[in-house]
């Protein structure tokens, strides 16, 4: 008796409107109550659930990254011994390769050079003369044409000293003319351009 009394006093003292949802038929309070838990569950998903799992794939993507990352990074560290060693082998070849590139204030030394070659051979020289450069990337063609008088033997023996200066020197288009006897051999006409190469420094 007194829970029913104490019950009706509660709902007298409560607001008109849950008052009037309490006396409603048990069916529609559970159908409001529904829909009140399907509006909150909806309200969760879209304002918590939905940016969560966005942010979720997002930072999901960012980790593969950054392991696909770690991989290669671990690969390159696993090589790095053997890297270094082969930067040092080039390093060394190009060191090498750069010495028999003389730079611009070597080239007219180095022409002098082969004028003097020539003559220490037995050849006269009649013109040395320099043409211009050729650019080829990190190094240029520098031509010179020669025109020399000797034998046959005198100039064979010039091309093998060419051969074994430490820079590169290269003979070509060599031409021979107009023999003529001078003791016991034939002295020639000789033309060839001798190219040699030089380092553009950057």
């Amino acid at each position: 008796g007194w829970n029913l009394i104490g019950n009706q006093e509660l709902v007298k003292t409560m607001n008109p409107k849950l008052e009037k949802i309490l006396k409603l038929p048990l069916w529609q309070r559970l159908t409001a109550l529904g829909v009140v838990a399907v509006l909150i569950i909806a309200a969760f998903v879209w304002f918590m659930w939905l940016p969560k799992q966005e942010e979720l794939t997002k930072l999901e993507g960012q980790l593969q990254k950054i392991e696909a990352e770690l991989v290669q990074k671990r690969q390159i560290a696993k090589n790095l011994p053997k890297f270094k060693e082969e930067f040092a082998k080039m390093e060394k070849l190009l060191e090498q390769a750069l010495t028999e590139l003389p730079n611009q204030k070597e080239i007219p030394s180095l022409l002098t050079n082969l004028a003097a070659l020539a003559k220490s051979n037995g050849l006269d020289v009649k013109k040395f003369q320099p043409q211009g450069e050729v650019p080829k990337g990190f190094f240029a063609e520098v031509p010179s044409q020669l025109s020399l008088e000797g034998s046959f033997h005198e100039m064979a023996e010039f091309a093998q000293a060419i051969g074994l200066l430490p820079r590169i020197v290269n003979i070509s288009n060599l031409d021979l003319s107009g023999p003529k006897t001078r003791g016991n051999e034939a002295v020639l006409k000789i033309g060839c351009k001798v190219t040699t190469f030089r380092f553009i420094e950057k």
